[in-house]
């Protein structure tokens, strides 16, 4: 590829805004271009890392096993709405309708699309387990798309669904853990495997592969002993008793002109924030009705933990009107003793769940349903009755457990018979001719965020250096003065050997044919001037270290072939 005749070329003039790395660098490199806001072109460079990206990924899934193939883009809608997932997804489905007003949704995920292509075949338990997968361009219509290609609305997926019976699943589950440790070292990202929430996918248990980084969206914890990692969303923490030896007092009514925080109260009663009951009030829309979710003072709510003890499916802050009017409360001053008793004036439902560190503490205070009133002494099952208990706290950093942040890149997910038992006909034949139904699980790579995080971790002041296995080129010719002939013959007899090559042969100064090879980030740049033309020699600089050899024209391409 001659660099005078590439289409986008690099600009470091483009994306200076950028808050992110990876955004910033991949824009000015000329690998990607925004379209609109979390839509994004790639770009040829791009396009080439993009590519590679695949073929690592399609080489361990073909080894592990699994069958290529392709699905529509277009899922009728009828099969989202045999699962209920028109209204239960993490993200605003996109939908379209044809001429013929037939509606489909843009698919995010294709659990429906690959179970009924395996329901229209007659499939017997000697056909059982396989696993099929696809690379397809996926549609999410997120909220808020950030991060260049961190967060995005259209980007493609490698997705991949496994079919068998229950007894195979774990081995098909390990199989695809060890395919992406190998994918991920193979473009030398280093993962954490953690334990996560299945959210709007649907099924018990799942993991996330996160490339730690700042930037990433994904907070987890790390025990820093076995190395085993937790997902925010399913970190489970014991937080130890306070003062359950302590004897029950009496519940009182006081004064309190306070603001509406957890500190004003505690610094209004003198009292321990963990003695105090944190009152958080949701509106779940899915299921029209209240969530009062009440926890320990010293602890967060997490809400995919209260959105699954609730089983709640699109939780909202309730509006302070709605606190006021509705519930007959006050902002700041909500309280579990007599929440729910007090009704709700809409007729609408409302649930409260406590978490299990309201049982570590007695003679609790917080609001009593008044503006500037609270109540001393409160006590669970004496003073209130939740109406569900479990763990609904965000999990905190300790001696024993390291928190982190990271890009997520990669998920594998057990389905169990999850989509199985919400779509007809979802069966095989097993040995005794009876119909049952499939075990199941998906495994997603983005490909896209993938490159981002690579980017994230394989960079410096000067621009991108990518690792060799998913670089656009195995080799940058940089043709300066004096040297253009033997850059010339050397690009030539590297492309006719099948070596793929960037030579930047536009008639710019030193320092800008450098710059932009810096930039772009491939592994080895070979520069040919009028000093190494008269020895014959080539001078060849790692882009990693800056390590300079002097190497014959032969000699290169023996260590590009090996490399």
């Amino acid at each position: 590829m001659r660099l005078s005749q590439l289409f986008a070329k690099p600009s470091k003039n483009e994306g200076l805004d950028y808050k992110i790395d990876s955004h910033r660098l991949l824009t000015q490199a000329g690998f990607i271009r925004e379209s609109t806001a979390g839509r994004y072109y790639m770009l040829p460079l791009g396009i080439k890392v993009h590519q590679n990206i695949e073929k690592i990924i399609r080489d361990h899934m073909n080894k592990a096993g699994a069958q290529e193939l392709i699905m529509p883009v277009l899922h009728p809608i009828d099969l989202w709405e045999e699962t209920n997932r028109t209204t239960t997804t993490g993200f605003e489905l996109m939908k379209v309708e044809d001429r013929r007003g037939a509606e489909f949704a843009l698919g995010g995920t294709a659990e429906e699309m690959a179970v009924d292509l395996v329901r229209k075949f007659n499939i017997s338990y000697r056909d059982l387990p396989f696993n099929i997968y696809q690379f397809s361009m996926k549609f999410r219509d997120e909220l808020r798309a950030r991060g260049g290609l961190l967060r995005v609305r259209e980007f493609v997926m490698k997705d991949a669904y496994s079919f068998s019976t229950e007894e195979q699943f774990q081995d098909i589950y390990e199989q695809m853990w060890d395919a992406y440790i190998n994918i991920f070292a193979d473009m030398d990202l280093k993962v954490d495997v953690a334990a996560a929430d299945n959210g709007y996918i649907g099924g018990e248990y799942c993991h996330e592969f996160i490339v730690e980084s700042e930037v990433g969206e994904s907070r987890y914890l790390v025990n820093s002993k076995t190395g085993e990692a937790w997902h925010e969303d399913v970190a489970v923490q014991e937080h130890g008793d306070k003062n359950t030896n302590e004897k029950e007092a009496k519940l009182e009514e006081v004064d309190a002109p306070r603001g509406k925080t957890m500190e004003d109260g505690a610094k209004h009663h003198n009292l321990p924030m963990w003695q105090q009951i944190k009152d958080v009030l949701y509106f779940d829309e899915a299921t029209d009705r209240y969530v009062l979710a009440i926890i320990r003072g010293d602890l967060d709510v997490n809400e995919a933990k209260l959105t699954h003890v609730a089983k709640a499916w699109d939780l909202r802050a309730a509006s302070d009107e709605e606190i006021i009017d509705d519930l007959n409360s006050a902002p700041g001053f909500i309280s579990p003793v007599g929440f729910v008793k007090k009704g709700v004036k809409s007729g609408k439902e409302a649930v409260m769940v406590a978490d299990k560190s309201l049982r570590s503490i007695r003679n609790a205070y917080g609001g009593a349903n008044k503006k500037d009133k609270d109540l001393l002494n409160i006590n669970i099952d004496r003073d209130y009755q939740p109406d569900i208990e479990g763990d609904i706290a965000m999990a905190e950093p300790n001696e024993a457990m390291i928190e982190k942040r990271g890009i997520e890149v990669g998920n594998i997910f057990q389905l169990g018979y999850h989509y199985s038992n919400l779509m007809d006909s979802a069966e095989y034949t097993s040995k005794e001719g009876k119909r049952e139904k499939y075990y199941m699980g998906c495994y997603g790579i983005g490909l896209g965020r993938t490159m981002a995080a690579i980017v994230e971790t394989h960079q410096d002041e000067k621009g991108i250096i990518w690792p060799a296995s998913i670089s656009p080129a195995s080799l940058h010719i940089v043709a300066m003065r004096g040297g253009e002939d033997q850059a010339e013959k050397l690009y030539e007899s590297l492309v006719s050997s099948g070596v793929e090559v960037i030579y930047d042969d536009r008639d710019l100064s030193a320092g800008a044919k450098l710059a932009d090879a810096d930039l772009i980030g491939v592994p080895l740049r070979a520069i040919c001037s009028e000093k190494t033309s008269k020895k014959d020699v080539i001078e060849v600089t790692s882009r990693s270290d800056g390590d300079t050899q002097m190497l014959k024209a032969d000699e290169l391409l023996n260590t590009l072939k090996n490399s």
